[in-house]
């Protein structure tokens, strides 16, 4: 079982029983109890990651780390004669993810 969240800035943060509302809390309490996840949240958590700076396989929020490693995979993306690497849950959330024609979404 993953821990729900990770500390990761140095300054002081408010408690993590504080952010029990927010999504990626209730999403990673979920799939460390063993649930599933919809659709929408697989596309939320791939555009969430995809769309992050500092880390490539968790969601920040108010100085807390929310990993979901578990439940990424690496794909690789030809769009437009260029590749690109993404992480997401799968195939369709990447290309849910995406703007434009996707030539091909290749598993790593």
């Amino acid at each position: 079982m993953n821990q729900i969240a990770y500390k990761f800035v140095s300054w002081d943060v408010p408690a993590l029983e504080s952010l029990a509302g927010s999504k990626a809390y209730i999403l990673r309490k979920r799939l460390n109890d063993g649930g599933t996840l919809t659709r929408e949240e697989k596309d939320w958590i791939t555009r969430e990651v995809n769309h992050n700076t500092y880390f490539k396989d968790s969601i920040l929020l108010l100085g807390y780390r929310f990993n979901f490693v578990d439940v990424l995979k690496t794909f690789v993306v030809k769009q437009y004669g260029h590749y690109t690497e993404y992480k997401g849950v799968d195939k369709t959330s990447i290309r849910s993810m995406l703007y434009g024609r996707v030539e091909r979404i290749v598993e790593l």
